[in-house]
């Protein structure tokens, strides 16, 4: 089977590109040229018959993306699917299953069949669950769990071959440790064998199977940041310069690339962050998580993530994994989702508009506009969250006329209403 690249490659056009140049109102000729050099991504598995592709990357609109999955503790699959659904209602562009417990491979079937957004996993995690101890991982179980997944319809996957022995070191200075799920396992398994870790060790052979089922890699970074004190360390940044490295591996077989970045990072130092990666990783679309600006907004993360994501996709950050309320409390729930898709959707909007991308400048004014107007459809119509705007809307009853009537902020000293 040809990739999205090699069609690309060969000069012919496939179908997908013609509606995702409008939808980003690009020409199809910007497209393509940003594809061939690795600075956009379109995750797209043929196997997945339900999907409305998107590109992430240079020239396109900041992308949201929504995590869900079942844990030990709350093994609830229709909850989750709820949340799926109740996402991509909100506006998220892509969805990664991060399940921990039960028949995940049920699971993510009946996402895959759901879903019309890119869906993506961490094979790591569903090659844990098929072992007692990290250590007992081998490269074989962990290929069978990737090659069976993407041969499901699985759009893009997150795999944490960054990490290597010589980074180890490195952790003893940190607050933190590691904190990724993904870290974790293979630092584990890096200290009890003594050896390189084996998803870099075998890392053509992961390129085979994404290149077999057109998967689209999202190279993990094992060693994020979990605390501001931790952030732009040694340990991140030498992770960074290998998935530097696996970026041009990936490029040279046709494989699409994405890096996944921080984590815990002041807002002074997200620039850096930044830049540091569009440099080393030749401008390959960057996979934000938050970056969170506090560490003590328990509650509110999704607020501390949604700042910190404007910034970073201010500076050239592509792709925004939300963060919740519930982040480092809990599973979230359903309502808790809806809010991480809201804010970090609100911070890649301010991200848009000060890109000067068309589309967000115009219906910037045209809310301004409804609002002189007091057009209350429209403005509905154009919120970020159009049913909130609906509950939250309340209207005085004095006046005969809707545009006469102002919200019960101000009642008749509306500065609007004085103006008109």
């Amino acid at each position: 089977m040809s990739t999205l690249l090699d069609e690309v490659w060969q000069g012919k056009t496939p179908q997908c590109l013609a509606s995702i140049a409008d939808d980003e109102g690009n020409t199809g000729d910007e497209l393509r040229a940003n594809l061939l050099s690795g600075s956009v991504v379109i995750p797209r598995n043929p196997n997945h018959l339900a999907l409305q592709p998107i590109a992430i990357g240079a020239g396109c609109r900041v992308k949201i993306n929504a995590n869900i999955g079942a844990s030990p503790l709350s093994c609830r699959f229709e909850d989750e699917l709820a949340k799926l659904r109740a996402a991509i209602e909100c506006g998220a562009d892509a969805v990664m299953d991060l399940s921990i417990a039960g028949d995940v491979r049920r699971f993510r079937t009946r996402v895959l069949a759901e879903s019309s957004i890119p869906v993506g996993t961490v094979p790591l995690y569903e090659a844990m669950l098929g072992v007692s101890r990290p250590e007992e991982l081998t490269i074989t179980h962990f290929l069978s769990v990737m090659e069976a997944q993407a041969r499901e319809g699985v759009d893009f996957m997150t795999i944490h071959a960054g990490f290597q022995q010589r980074h180890l070191p490195l952790l003893k200075s940190r607050v933190m440790g590691v904190v990724s799920r993904g870290g974790s396992i293979l630092a584990q398994w890096m200290r009890q064998h003594n050896q390189e870790n084996f998803l870099y060790e075998h890392f053509d052979d992961i390129l085979a199977i994404a290149s077999a089922y057109d998967v689209t890699l999202s190279l993990g970074d094992g060693l994020r940041p979990g605390c501001s004190a931790d952030a732009n360390d040694a340990a991140q940044f030498g992770e960074l310069d290998t998935l530097g490295e696996l970026v041009r591996r990936c490029r040279a077989a046709r494989v699409q690339v994405m890096v996944e970045g921080p984590g815990h990072v002041p807002l002074d130092l997200i620039e850096e962050n930044v830049r540091r990666q569009k440099s080393i990783c030749d401008n390959a679309p960057f996979y934000v998580l938050g970056p969170l600006v506090i560490d003590y907004a328990a509650g509110y993360d999704h607020i501390a993530g949604a700042i910190g994501g404007a910034l970073a996709a201010w500076h050239g950050a592509d792709f925004l994994c939300y963060l919740t309320p519930a982040e480092h409390l809990r599973l979230p729930s359903l309502d808790d989702v809806r809010e991480g898709v809201i804010a970090s959707k609100i911070a890649a909007a301010a991200a848009d508009l000060a890109r000067k991308r068309p589309a967000a400048i115009r219906r910037n004014r045209e809310m301004s506009q409804a609002r002189r107007d007091f057009d209350w459809e429209r403005q509905q119509q154009l919120a970020i969250d159009p049913m909130k705007f609906c509950r939250y809307l309340e209207k005085a009853e004095q006046a005969e006329e809707d545009r006469d009537i102002p919200c019960t902020m101000c009642g008749d000293w509306c500065a609007m209403k004085r103006e008109a």
